[in-house]
C-alpha cells in the first residue's frame, strides 16, 4: 500500500454493470465495448494496408507476392496477438476486475512481500509508452479519415489539415461535458461502421477470390525471406494493424472479460477479416496499383457516406484514446506516480466517468502539433508503432510474472508462452524502432517525457518523506508527553492530515507552537492506497485509540476510487467515533519548498520536482473537504 499524501487521480468511462446472466446487460456491454474498446484498432483498416503494401513495394505496384504477403501477415497477427494472447490470456490477468499497465503491474507487485523496484520500472516504462500511443491516435486516426476527401475530389486536399484541426479541437473541447450524454451512440453508430466495413470488403473478395489463399501462413515465410531487408520495414506498417489492442485490457474494468471478448468473437474480428482480404483483392484485381484501396473500393454512392461513417468512427477512436488516459492519469496519480490532478466529476451516477482539464488541454496541444507538423497520416504512421510495441511488451513481461506467482503455471508453460509474444513483440518493436528519425521520435519524446516526471515525482517524493521524517517528532512520544502535561484544551475535534502516521503532524506541532493549546479530541488521518482498485467499506476505515485526546486512523482507497474523507468518517461512526463535523476542523500542512545542492537529485530535477509539487491539486478538493472548516499551516522545506 502507498500513502496518497502527495497525490491522485481521473477516471473514464462506463462502470462495469454486475453481470447477472441477464442477457439484456450482456447486449447493452457487448455494443457499448464495440464503442469504446474497439474504436481503435476498428478504424486501423483505414490505412494498415495500404501502409504495408507501400512499404513492400516500395512506392511500386505491389507484386501478387507483396499483396498474399502482406494480407497473411495480417491475418495471423489479429489472430496471434490480439485472440491469442489478449482474448485468451492477457484479459484473463484482471487486478479485482480491473486492467491495463498500471494494473497488471499492481497485481504482478502484490505478490511479492518486497514488491520489488524492477515490477514498477516496467509498469512506469509502459504506462509512458500508452501516453505516446494517446497522441497519436487522434491524430493519425481523424487525419486519415478526413484525407478521404481526397478520394472525393482532389479539389480537397488543402483543406485536409484546416479539417482535421477543427474535428480535433471541438473533439478535446466536449470533454468537459463528459461522455455520458454521447457514449449511448458511441455503439450502435461503431456496430454499423463494422457492418460497413465487412460488407465491403465481402462485395470485393469475388474481384479475385485467389485472395482467400493468404490463410495460409506458407506466404508469410515465402514473404520474409524472398525480400528480407523490404520485410522487415514491412513488419512495422503490418504491426498499424493490431493497434488498439491494449484497449482490450485497459477498459476491461469497465465491461467485464464477456462482453469484450464475445463483441470481438461475433462482430469485431469477422468483419475485420473481410475487410482486409477485400481490399487485398480489390489491390490484386487492379494489377497491384495501391492508391487508397479503403475508400476506392467504395467508389459510386457508398464513397461519401463512407467517408463520413469513418470520420464518426475515428472521433470515436479518438475519444475511447482519450477517456483511457484520464482513467490511467487516475491510476498513476492515486499509486503516487504522478502529482494530484484536479478532477472534475461528469455524471452523477457513474463515478468513472471524469474529466482532468490539465490532462486533456496537454493531450490537445500535442495531438493539434502533431497533425500541423506532419501533415499526413502516412509520415504520423512511423511515429505510431514504437510506443505500442513497447507498451505491448512490457504487458508480456509483467503477464509473465502473474503466470508464474498468482496463476502457479508451470515454469515450461509459461516460459514457453512468453518467449513465444516476445518473439512477436521484439520483431514488431525492432521493425518499427528504425523509424525513428522518420516521425518516431514523435511518440518516444512523449513517452519519455512522462517517463522523467514519474521518475522524478517517485524520487522527489521518497526524498521529501526522508528530510521530513528526521525532522519530525514520533507520534507515540509526543503524545505520552502531553497525556502527562496536558496543554490548554479546547471544545472540538482537530483532524490533522498526514501520510506519515508515525511522525507528528507538522501542522499539530505548529499548532502547538504558536497557540498553545489543543483539541479535546485530535485525530491524526492517514490516506492510504492499497494495490486494488476499490477497498469494501468495512476495509475502509481503521481506528486505533492512542489515548483520551489522540486517535489514530487510516483510510484505504483503491487506486481507482476517488478518496472522499467526509464519506469516509460517517463510517467511523459505526466504529464507535462520535464525531460532529460542525466542530470538527481539518489541519493540512502547506509545504513551501526550495531547491537545495544536497538533495540527492540533479539541481534541475530538484527543481522539476518542486514545479510538479506547486502545480498539484489542492489537497482539500482532492479530498473533497469542506472549504469552511479546513486550516492550513505553513512551513517551508529544502529539499
Amino acid at each position: 500500500m502507498t500513502n496518497a499524501g502527495i497525490g491522485p487521480d481521473a477516471g473514464e468511462l462506463p462502470a462495469q454493470v454486475e453481470l447477472t446472466g441477464h442477457p439484456q446487460k450482456l447486449s447493452v456491454l457487448t455494443l457499448g465495448a464495440l464503442g469504446v474498446v474497439y474504436g481503435d484498432i476498428g478504424t486501423s483498416p483505414i490505412y494498415a494496408f495500404r501502409e504495408a503494401l507501400v512499404a513492400s513495394a516500395q512506392g511500386q505496384n505491389a507484386s501478387r507476392e507483396d499483396i498474399l504477403g502482406v494480407l497473411s501477415l495480417i491475418i495471423w497477427a489479429l489472430t496471434v496477438i490480439v485472440t491469442i494472447k489478449y482474448i485468451i490470456f492477457v484479459l484473463r490477468a484482471d487486478n479485482k476486475g480491473e486492467g491495463g499497465t498500471l494494473s497488471l503491474m499492481a497485481l504482478a507487485r502484490s505478490s511479492f512481500r518486497s514488491r520489488p523496484a524492477s515490477i514498477l520500472v516496467l509498469g512506469i516504462i509502459g504506462a509512458s509508452l500508452f501516453y505516446g500511443d494517446a497522441v497519436i491516435t487522434p491524430a493519425i486516426s481523424v487525419l486519415s479519415a478526413v484525407e478521404g476527401l481526397e478520394t472525393v475530389t482532389p479539389a480537397f486536399d488543402p483543406y485536409v489539415v484546416p479539417i482535421t484541426i477543427v474535428i480535433l479541437i471541438g473533439l478535446f473541447a466536449v470533454q468537459r461535458f463528459g461522455t455520458g450524454n454521447v457514449g449511448t451512440i458511441f455503439g450502435p453508430i461503431t456496430l454499423v461502421w463494422f457492418l460497413a466495413i465487412g460488407a465491403s470488403g465481402l462485395n470485393h473478395i469475388f474481384d479475385d477470390p485467389t485472395i482467400l489463399y493468404a490463410v495460409n501462413p506458407y506466404y508469410i515465410v515465402g514473404f520474409l525471406m524472398n525480400q528480407p531487408e523490404v520485410s522487415f520495414v514491412t513488419i512495422g506498417a503490418i504491426f498499424l494493424a493490431v493497434t488498439g489492442a491494449e484497449a482490450l485490457y485497459a477498459d476491461l474494468g469497465h465491461f467485464g472479460r464477456k462482453p469484450i471478448v464475445l463483441a470481438w468473437l461475433s462482430v469485431v474480428f469477422p468483419c475485420l477479416l473481410l475487410n482486409y482480404v477485400g481490399q487485398g483483392a480489390f489491390v490484386l484485381s487492379h494489377e497491384g496499383e495501391i492508391g487508397h484501396p479503403f475508400f476506392e473500393m467504395n467508389r459510386g454512392w457508398a464513397l461519401i457516406p463512407m467517408v463520413a461513417l469513418a470520420t464518426c468512427a475515428t472521433i470515436i477512436a479518438s475519444q475511447a484514446v482519450i477517456s483511457g488516459a484520464f482513467s490511467l492519469t487516475r491510476q498513476a496519480v492515486q499509486l503516487n506516480l504522478l502529482p494530484r490532478f484536479t478532477i472534475l466529476h461528469t455524471s452523477e451516477t457513474q463515478s468513472g466517468q471524469v474529466y482532468m482539464p490539465r490532462v486533456n488541454f496537454l493531450l490537445a496541444v500535442a495531438v493539434l502539433l502533431l497533425v500541423v507538423g506532419f501533415e499526413e497520416s502516412s509520415d504520423l504512421a512511423a511515429a505510431y508503432g514504437i510506443s505500442v510495441t513497447g507498451n505491448m511488451l512490457m504487458t508480456t513481461l509483467l503477464l509473465f510474472v502473474v503466470m508464474i506467482r498468482i496463476w502457479k503455471m508451470p515454469l515450461w508453460i509459461a516460459g514457453g508462452l512468453t518467449a513465444i509474444f516476445a518473439f512477436i513483440d521484439v520483431g514488431f518493436f525492432s521493425s518499427n524502432i528504425v523509424k525513428v528519425f522518420e516521425g518516431g521520435w514523435a511518440s518516444l519524446a512523449v513517452a519519455f517525457t512522462v517517463l522523467l516526471v514519474m521518475w522524478t515525482w517517485i524520487r522527489g517524493s521518497r526524498y521529501l518523506f526522508d528530510k521530513t521524517r528526521k525532522s519530525e517528532v514520533p507520534l507515540g512520544a509526543l503524545v505520552d508527553s502531553l497525556a502527562r502535561k496536558p496543554p490548554q484544551l479546547v471544545p472540538g475535534t482537530a483532524v490533522f492530515l498526514t501520510s506519515d502516521p508515525q511522525s507528528a503532524p507538522t501542522a499539530l506541532m505548529h499548532s502547538l507552537k504558536h497557540y498553545k493549546v489543543l483539541h479535546e479530541q485530535n485525530v491524526i488521518l492517514s490516506v492510504v492506497t492499497a494495490p486494488t482498485p476499490k477497498v469494501p467499506k468495512a476495509e475502509r476505515v481503521k481506528i486505533e485509540q492512542l489515548n483520551d485526546l489522540f486517535m489514530r486512523v487510516s483510510m484505504t482507497f483503491g487506486y481507482m476510487e476517488q478518496p472522499n474523507i467526509p464519506k469516509a468518517l460517517a463510517i467511523c461512526r459505526k466504529q464507535g467515533w462520535k464525531f460532529d463535523i460542525m466542530t470538527t476542523s481539518f489541519f493540512l500542512s502547506r509545504r513551501a519548498l526550495k531547491p537545495s545542492p544536497n538533495s540527492g537529485m540533479p539541481l534541475w530535477q530538484d527543481r522539476l520536482f518542486i514545479m510538479l509539487a506547486r502545480t498539484a491539486a489542492d489537497a482539500t478538493e482532492y479530498f473533497q473537504i469542506p472549504t469552511g472548516r479546513v486550516v492550513e499551516v505553513g512551513t517551508q522545506v529544502t529539499i
